[in-house]
C-alpha cells in the first residue's frame, strides 16, 4: 500500500482548517505542502506562516516541499513550523550533501525533488544520504497539471539506483497522480503519492484518499 500525501495546494484555502481535519479524518499519511516563491517557480504559495497553522491542527507528519531558491536559508525555519520532512530541489542546490546534512540535523528527513527534465543519475553518488526522492511528473509551481508519462521510467530507474546502492530511500512522485497513474507508478516502484486536484476536487475526498491507498 503506497504512503498517500494529499497536496493542500489544490484545498479550499478559505477554509483551510477544515480541509486539514478531512485530512486527519481520512486515510491518507501525510499532509503535502507546497512551498513557493515566484522566483524558483512562477507562482507563490505557502509560506512559514501557513506550515505553522496546518502544523497546529495536522494530526499526520508534514511533508514539505520547497519549491525556492536559497533553500539553506529557511531550513531550521521550517523545522520550527513542524516540518517532518523537508524536500529541496536538486537544480536549487548549489551544494546539495550539505543541504541534506543541515535538514537532517535540524531533525528533519532531507528529500530531493527531480524536475521532469532533470535526470536521475544526478543522483547517483548522493542517494545513500537522501532519505527521500520527489519525481515531479509535472512541471513544478501549478496544481492541476497533465501527467508526464516518463515519469514511470525515471522511477524504475530510480528504483534500480536505490537497490544497486543499498539505500533506504523513498520514492514519491507528485504531479497528475489519480487512480489510474498512480497504479502505474506503484507498479514501477513508487512509495508515495502526492494527489491533489484529484483528491480536493472530487466529490468523497476520503474515499478518493482510500482508493490511492488501495492500488
Amino acid at each position: 500500500m503506497p504512503i498517500i500525501s494529499p497536496s493542500l495546494l489544490a484545498s479550499d484555502f478559505a477554509n483551510l482548517q477544515s480541509e486539514v481535519e478531512k485530512i486527519n479524518n481520512s486515510d491518507a499519511d501525510w499532509f503535502h505542502v507546497d512551498v513557493m516563491d515566484g522566483s524558483f517557480v512562477p507562482n507563490i504559495a505557502f509560506g512559514l506562516p501557513s506550515v505553522k497553522a496546518v502544523s497546529k491542527h495536522a494530526k499526520k507528519p508534514l511533508d514539505v516541499h520547497l519549491m525556492i531558491v536559497n533553500p539553506d536559508k529557511y531550513i531550521d525555519m521550517f523545522a520550527d513550523a513542524g516540518a517532518a520532512y523537508l524536500t529541496v530541489h536538486y537544480e536549487a542546490c548549489n551544494h546539495l550533501h550539505r543541504t541534506l546534512q543541515a535538514i537532517k540535523s535540524a531533525g528533519m528527513k532531507a528529500g530531493v525533488a527531480l524536475n521532469p527534465h532533470t535526470p536521475v543519475s544526478v543522483l547517483t553518488n548522493i542517494i545513500q544520504d537522501i532519505d527521500l526522492v520527489l519525481i515531479m511528473s509535472v512541471n513544478p509551481g501549478f496544481g492541476g497539471q497533465t501527467f508526464i508519462k516518463a515519469a514511470v521510467e525515471k522511477v524504475k530507474e530510480l528504483k534500480n539506483l536505490i537497490a544497486e546502492k543499498q539505500a533506504s530511500t523513498l520514492i514519491e512522485v507528485d504531479g497528475g497522480v489519480n487512480t489510474q497513474t498512480g497504479a502505474e507508478l506503484v507498479a514501477a516502484g513508487a512509495d508515495a503519492l502526492v494527489a491533489g486536484s484529484f483528491v480536493f476536487k472530487s466529490d468523497d475526498p476520503a474515499k478518493t484518499i482510500s482508493d490511492l491507498k488501495a492500488l
